[in-house]
């Protein structure tokens, strides 16, 4: 049985206030109908590693895309735009949801769509997943090790922020996506490191009581020997036993609320 042939390429989407911004797609083969995933990019920018998330989500069904969210500070690499987001203190909260909701905006329009769209973030881009599960239209949504969710109180220790900007700049508007929780309408899926500082794992428990407390829908899986990034099979925290275990929940949680993704591997054998 060959791999799915699965089609991928840089395209231009509609992101906050109608700016064209570049997105990474990717569909599987065949005419679908497809559930669709939006990827929400880590700190480190619009990645080789995002773009094999993506097309990782089309051989196993979703159609796919990852919005530039450091687009506007190019053109250049994609590396330069991330280190240019940094230096100018990161990206504000209603324009990476303009964003996100660009590419879900695309995703719902193909002819291929169910009509379902989840939504997937990584590290900064998990804190944009809980926003955006409370503030967009999300059928299911995956927060993956987002640091933030609760702010730092001003001058108080512990974990350091992957929002931190350089000394001197200040951050980009940001909202406390905690204090957004009784407006959360998609069903959320939390994978976290009980190694990590950020979130750590008291932070990690502070979500979930909140979560309790108003009755959210939510599943959260924490991984002992696992810290942050751990499904990033290009670094070294990356944990093989962990990472494959998670992603089965994340399937699972796609197909729960997302429905069954079409069978791409029999659609490539019937090319």
């Amino acid at each position: 049985m060959p791999h799915p042939a699965v089609t991928s390429e840089t395209i231009q989407i509609k992101g906050h206030n109608g700016d064209e911004i570049e997105a990474y797609f990717a569909k599987p083969p065949g005419s679908g109908p497809f559930p669709g995933v939006v990827v929400i990019h880590h700190m480190p920018g619009w990645d080789e590693w995002t773009a094999e998330v993506v097309r990782r989500f089309a051989h196993h069904g979703y159609a796919s895309i990852a919005p530039h969210l450091f687009a506007r500070f190019g053109p250049g690499s994609p590396d330069d735009a991330a280190a240019k987001a940094r230096a100018a203190g990161g990206v504000g909260d209603e324009q990476v949801m303009g964003d996100v909701k660009g590419g879900a905006d695309y995703l719902r329009a193909q002819s291929f769509s169910t009509g379902k769209v989840g939504v997937i973030g990584f590290c900064s881009g998990g804190r944009q997943t809980y926003l955006a599960a409370c503030l967009l239209d999300f059928d299911a949504a995956v927060d993956c090790w987002g640091g933030g969710v609760i702010p730092a109180e001003p001058g108080a220790g512990g974990p350091p922020s992957a929002f931190a900007p350089p000394p001197g700049v200040t951050p980009a508007p940001r909202m406390s996506a905690i204090e957004q929780t009784p407006q959360m309408n998609a069903p959320l899926l939390g994978i976290f490191g009980n190694d990590d500082r950020n979130p750590d794992p008291e932070q990690v428990n502070n979500t979930e009581a909140e979560l309790k407390k108003h009755g959210k829908i939510y599943e959260f899986h924490r991984y002992d020997g696992a810290g942050h990034g751990f499904f990033g099979w290009e670094r070294p925290g990356y944990r093989p036993e962990q990472a494959v275990d998670a992603w089965g929940h994340v399937w699972a949680w796609y197909e729960k609320h997302l429905g069954a993704p079409a069978p791409v591997m029999e659609a490539a054998a019937a090319r």
